[in-house]
């Protein structure tokens, strides 16, 4: 027999004999499994992180802030600044023939999380009429918008979801002022739907603001005209401005944050990974043990070392392979979709997402569990190939 199929035959005799070692083979299978649980788990957190966030950015929107502001609390600027901006090239118009332009005020608040006693910082933003035009999914759910010079509020879905006392018809206080929730919203599970809405005159004079803003959205003539209003604004001496794109602007803000995530996702898993690895090495030398006179006994027929060798490998991947889906499934099974919320690092503010358990972070769990596996098969692996032939043939 050629030497593959010297490994097939081999192979196949370990796999049969799985069963009469289902206890310890279980415990392998668990343990990659629950490894791979916690990585794809923590891993899907960083992914729904960045589902929020790039998927609320459009391309055709510009985000126009304070030149070197990476994020909205950290700038400012006055009436003036809109009035250059709304005359700039590359911005679409709507019907009665004004740009479609939104500037914004970004102010903290209060919010109790269900099931918590602490407060959060929960995002307010200061709009007006023309936000939701520029907002590529913004859909109306339930209740109406609020009116314009009112303490009225309308609330994001994933408010509602996390915070206690903000559903349609609550009131809640805010610094010295009472707001009223008229309205609950959507956005496809975007950023906005983390936020909270209302009128930006009352808002300025609720955290007295005065007249300033801290961001301006601009719906874009095209994605290419980003470069015509770019080019227009950083050129005029009146304004002191950065423009990019919305898109570009969120894949900034979820670097952080992500990274944070999978430092921590990983670092768990490779903890967590030292201990089922152990668990598989105790279960394929267990296999190894139980198979002296099996192994003496092919070693004597002609059965090459390698051959032995790669059988036990295989096994070690099959059950890697297993616990490795069986991680995945159960992460999809119960994670993807649900709600939670987490520090928003670049803005400080609470944010809600939803657990995102991909395809490829599955594919990532199961290679994981094949990794582990793999190295806990080497030496068990090599013990079985130098079992000396004559002593295990003694065992009959």
């Amino acid at each position: 027999m050629n030497t593959f199929s010297q490994i097939g035959a081999v192979t196949g005799m370990n796999l049969r004999n799985i069963p009469q070692r289902w206890s310890s083979s279980l415990v392998a299978v668990l343990g990659v499994g629950g490894v791979t649980l916690v990585l794809v788990a923590l891993l899907s957190i960083a992914a729904g992180f960045k589902v929020a966030l790039e998927g609320s950015g459009s391309d055709d929107v510009a985000m126009i802030m304070r030149a070197g502001s990476t994020n909205e609390l950290s700038g400012g600027f006055g009436v003036d600044t809109v009035t250059v901006v709304s005359d700039a090239p590359g911005i679409r118009k709507d019907e009665a023939g004004k740009p479609i332009l939104s500037p914004e005020l970004y102010v903290l608040v209060d919010g109790k999380m269900k099931g918590k006693d602490a407060s959060t910082n929960l995002p307010l933003r200061g709009v007006g009429q023309m936000a939701p035009k520029v907002r590529k999914s913004f859909k109306l759910v339930e209740g109406r918008l609020f009116k314009e010079g009112t303490n009225e509020v309308i609330v994001g879905d994933g408010v509602v979801q996390q915070y206690d006392g903000l559903e349609v018809g609550k009131k809640v206080r805010w610094g010295a002022t009472d707001w009223t929730v008229v309205g609950r919203f959507t956005d496809k599970a975007g950023i906005a739907e983390s936020e909270v809405w209302g009128d930006t005159r009352v808002v300025q004079q609720a955290w007295r603001r005065g007249n300033s803003f801290q961001s301006l959205r601009a719906k874009l003539e095209s994605p290419a005209a980003i470069k015509k209003l770019k080019d227009a604004l950083t050129k005029d001496p009146r304004v002191r401005v950065g423009v990019q794109t919305e898109r570009d602007f969120y894949a900034d803000q979820q670097k952080l944050m992500s990274t944070i995530i999978n430092y921590v996702g990983w670092t768990l898993a490779i903890m967590m990974g030292i201990a089922a690895l152990f668990a598989a090495l105790n279960t394929l030398f267990n296999a190894v043990a139980n198979r002296v006179r099996e192994i003496a006994t092919l070693r004597a027929l002609g059965f090459g070392a390698t051959a032995v060798v790669a059988s036990v490998l295989v096994e070690a991947l099959i059950l890697g392979a297993i616990g490795g889906l069986i991680g995945g499934v159960l992460a999809w099974a119960f994670l993807n979709g649900m709600h939670s919320s987490t520090m928003n690092w670049a803005s400080f503010s609470q944010m809600t997402f939803a657990f995102t358990v991909t395809p490829g972070l599955m594919a990532t769990g199961i290679i994981y569990g094949l990794i582990l596996t793999f190295i806990a098969g080497i030496l068990p692996g090599i013990r079985a190939a130098r079992l000396p032939i004559t002593s295990g043939l003694r065992e009959l």
